[in-house]
């Protein structure tokens, strides 16, 4: 059976679907759902436009009424969680009630539980066998990762598809199953995305620079805002039928768009900064060190996020204490006396030091007053100093965030990071 529902941006076909994840955990916020936001970009990838995603308890009635609800709009209804062997994994029971179904053991899930609990050499309950129990109206789909099986539903010509809410599991699941069998069961229109980075200018006013384009932008392509830390990425979505045209409507608006914010062009593809860092890096051959008081290792922890960063980040100092930065770094204790920790001066020489104990050619080191106390009339909460450098420059910039104490720390971190991208761009370090 093939299938087709009109209508991404209005005028081409476009396939919905909506996500239910099921779990009082979730409610709460014991437990945060990263499931919804990964399926959503495999589906998308694919060429499946994710309508609504929806959270519901461990509640009969609320899963029914979602089921309902979420069927009336749109094709594909795919569901997470309450697979467990516990009294509040619901979710089977539920499903049989909702298909006029019985609960059976399948062999195929059965003898997957008995291979796991035997290899883990754990004894085998009765709990862990009604796993393998599915209702008798399901297509099982099997767990390679786990003992909870999934199952395909059809139901007037909508597709529902169960799995667990663990999410290594739920991936695998939608990887080797559930997305080549959509794209079996639908015909897709083609989706595709162009993505940019841009620092320094805010969201508002970044909207202002683009207004006259973006009001001309084709129906069938979108614009997104997507701000973070001083940073906003730029995001055009299209949809057709054609590839080929999308593909050149999508590279001719993307280089007008990026023409347009050039000044605060960061990267012309969807990237964080701590990725574009090490590109530069690489290119040029370079290394880095970080010498950290206010952030406390959190730049640290943004650049080794990227994998491959020991090639060319060679570590940190978190020079917190005025005896770290004298003693490890090789500030002088005069300039910590007279300008003081959170100071122009005090930066410079942390990254004069950390270049020579690290032996690198760049350095970024931050000083600051995180909160909520701590400030001063001179230098409240917020204030920060940030010095970037290589062996025969130092470029400085101060801040004063007024943020918490979290966001301080983290707006830190990234301005530290495009001040070094900024003194790398000037020294002719270009990512192309």
């Amino acid at each position: 059976m093939m299938a087709q529902i009109s209508d991404p941006f209005n005028n081409t076909l476009k396939i919905n679907a909506s996500v239910i994840t099921i779990g009082d955990e979730l409610l709460i916020g014991q437990v945060i759902d990263t499931n919804s936001a990964w399926i959503a970009q495999e589906l998308n990838k694919t060429g499946i436009w994710l309508r609504r995603r929806v959270s519901v308890g461990d509640n009969k009635e609320e899963i029914i009424r979602a089921l309902d609800e979420e069927s009336r709009d749109t094709p594909i209804i795919l569901i997470t969680g309450g697979l467990g062997p516990t009294a509040d994994d619901i979710t089977k029971p539920v499903l049989c009630e909702y298909f006029g179904a019985s609960l059976v053991i399948n062999g195929e899930a059965l003898a997957n539980v008995k291979a796991i609990f035997e290899k883990l050499n754990h004894p085998l309950i009765e709990r862990n066998l009604k796993q393998a129990e599915v209702p008798d109206k399901c297509t099982v789909i099997p767990n390679k990762r786990g003992t909870a099986p999934g199952m395909w539903f059809e139901k007037e010509g909508k597709i529902f598809v169960s799995m667990p809410g663990v999410p290594h599991e739920m991936k695998g699941m939608m990887t080797d199953y559930v997305i080549p069998h959509l794209q079996q069961y639908f015909t897709f229109p083609f989706i595709d995305h162009r993505t940019l980075l841009t620092f320094g200018i805010g969201e508002s006013f970044l909207a202002e620079t683009i207004k006259g384009w973006e009001s001309q932008l084709p129906d069938h392509l979108k614009l997104a805002y997507l701000p973070n830390y001083g940073m906003v990425r730029l995001r055009i979505t299209g949809s057709d039928s054609n590839s080929s045209r999308l593909q050149e409507t999508l590279n001719s608006q993307f280089g007008k768009l990026k023409t347009l914010v050039a000044e605060w062009l960061v990267a012309a593809e969807d990237t964080t900064l701590s990725q574009v860092i090490g590109k530069m890096l690489q290119k040029g051959k370079q290394t880095l060190s970080t010498a950290e008081s206010c952030t406390g290792g959190y730049i640290a922890h943004l650049i080794t996020s990227v994998a491959g960063s020991s090639a060319w980040y060679k570590g940190s100092v978190v020079s917190y204490a005025n005896e770290a930065k004298e003693n490890i770094l090789g500030v002088q204790r005069s300039t910590l006396v007279s300008a003081g920790a959170v100071s122009e001066d005090t930066v410079k020489e942390m990254v004069r030091g950390v270049i020579a104990k690290m032996n690198t050619d760049y350095a970024v080191a931050t000083s600051g007053i995180m909160g909520p106390d701590g400030g001063t009339a001179q230098k409240p909460v917020g204030t920060v100093w940030i010095a970037a450098g290589s062996r025969n420059n130092i470029i400085t910039a101060q801040f004063n965030f007024r943020h918490n104490r979290a966001r301080n720390i983290e707006m830190t971190a990234y301005y530290a990071l495009n001040l070094l991208r900024k003194l790398m761009v000037e020294e002719g370090i270009l990512l192309k």
